[in-house]
C-alpha cells in the first residue's frame, strides 16, 4: 500500500504539496469516489486513479547515475532559475529525485531515482551505507587532524566522525584526502575540516555503497544495470542484518547487568546490615571479654548463730 500523495508524485502529477492541495479540492477519484483524505492509502496494482478525470498510471522504478560538476543545485524546483542536476537528464520521462545531495559546489556521483524506499534506505544514517569522497584541502593535515576526523568534532546540529580518512596525493600546497562517511549532514565535510583550519578547495564524490563513478565524465549519465540496483538492495539488507545482530547480542547483556547489579537502595540495605551485623557482633565480644577479664566475687557466707539458752 502506497499514500494517494506519493503515488501521484511518482507519477508525475506535481510535487507531494501540490498532489495534497488536489486531493483537498476534491479532484482525485480512486475507484470512481472523490478521496480528500490525505492520509488515504491505494494499492497502485488494484485501484483506478484518476486527476480532474484523467488516469494516472503508476510509474515503473528508474535508476539513474549522474555525475553532477559544480553549479549544480539537487532540488527539483529554484525560483531563481539555477542550474539543476535534473536538467542533466531530460531524456528521463519519470519524475525523479537525487538520492542524498551535493553543495552546489560540490561535484560528483548522484544517484537520481522514483523509488523513494530505496533512496531512504542509501541515505538514513540508520543503515549506515557508506560514501566515499575525494576532498582537496588547503595546507596539510597533520596525524592529529586525521585522528580528530576519526574520533569525531563538535558542530552545531551534533558530534560527527568519518569512518575512515587517508592522504591521497599532494598537490602544491594542498592536499587530497579520501574520506568514508556513514552519514550525509548538511556540508559535513566542510564544516568539520573548516574547524580544524583547513579550507576546502574542492569535493567530489566518488562512491554510494558498491556504485561507483569511475570514468563518467562530469554532465552525463547512464542507467544503472539491474545487477546494480540489486547489489545496491543486498547492501542495504546486508547492513540491517548486522544491525539487528548487533542489537539482539547486546539485550541479553544488559538484561543480565540489569538482574546481577543489585539496587541502591539494596546495596544501601545491605551494607547498613552488615554494619549492624558487625556492630551487633563486636558488643557480643566485649561483652564476653569483659566477662572473661573481670574476677568473679565471691560473697562472703554469713553464719546464722543460734541461741540455745
Amino acid at each position: 500500500m502506497e499514500r494517494l500523495n506519493k503515488f501521484l508524485a511518482h507519477a508525475g502529477v506535481g510535487s507531494r504539496r501540490h498532489c495534497d492541495d488536489l486531493i483537498q479540492a476534491g479532484r482525485v477519484r480512486v475507484d470512481g469516489e472523490i478521496v480528500r483524505d490525505l492520509g488515504w492509502k491505494i494499492d497502485p496494482a488494484r485501484h483506478k486513479v484518476a486527476v480532474d478525470d484523467h488516469p494516472v498510471r503508476a510509474e515503473t522504478p528508474v535508476y539513474w547515475l549522474v555525475h553532477k560538476p559544480r553549479g549544480y543545485l539537487c532540488t527539483n524546483h529554484d525560483p531563481a532559475g539555477r542550474p539543476r542536476a535534473v536538467d542533466l537528464i531530460p531524456h528521463v520521462e519519470q519524475r525523479v529525485y537525487t538520492v542524498g545531495r551535493l553543495d552546489e559546489n560540490s561535484e560528483g556521483l548522484l544517484l537520481m531515482t522514483n523509488d523513494g524506499d530505496l533512496a531512504f534506505q542509501l541515505m538514513h544514517p540508520r543503515y549506515g551505507i557508506e560514501k566515499t569522497y575525494l576532498v582537496q584541502v588547503a595546507g596539510s593535515p597533520s596525524r592529529d587532524d586525521l585522528q580528530q576526523l576519526l574520533d569525531g568534532i563538535w558542530l552545531s546540529d551534533g558530534k560527527v566522525h568519518a569512518k575512515s580518512v587517508r592522504r591521497w596525493k599532494k598537490q602544491g600546497d594542498s592536499t587530497w584526502l579520501r574520506i568514508v562517511l556513514c552519514e550525509g549532514k548538511n556540508r559535513e565535510i566542510r564544516r568539520m575540516l573548516a574547524k580544524l583550519g583547513h579550507k576546502v578547495l574542492r569535493l567530489r564524490r566518488i562512491a554510494i555503497g558498491p556504485i561507483r563513478l569511475d570514468k563518467l565524465p562530469q554532465g552525463k549519465s547512464r542507467k544503472l544495470h539491474l545487477h546494480e540496483v540489486q547489489l545496491l538492495r543486498e547492501t542495504v539488507e546486508a547492513k540491517l542484518q548486522k544491525r539487528l545482530k548487533k542489537s539482539s547480542r547486546s539485550e541479553p547483556d544488559r538484561a543480565s547487568a540489569k538482574v546481577s547489579a543489585p539496587s541502591p537502595t539494596s546495596a544501601k540495605l545491605s551494607e547498613s546490615q552488615r554494619s549492624s551485623a558487625k556492630l551487633s557482633g563486636e558488643k557480643r565480644s566485649s561483652a564476653k571479654l569483659s566477662a572473661t577479664a573481670a574476677p568473679r566475687r565471691r560473697t562472703p557466707t554469713r553464719t546464722r548463730r543460734i541461741d540455745r539458752s
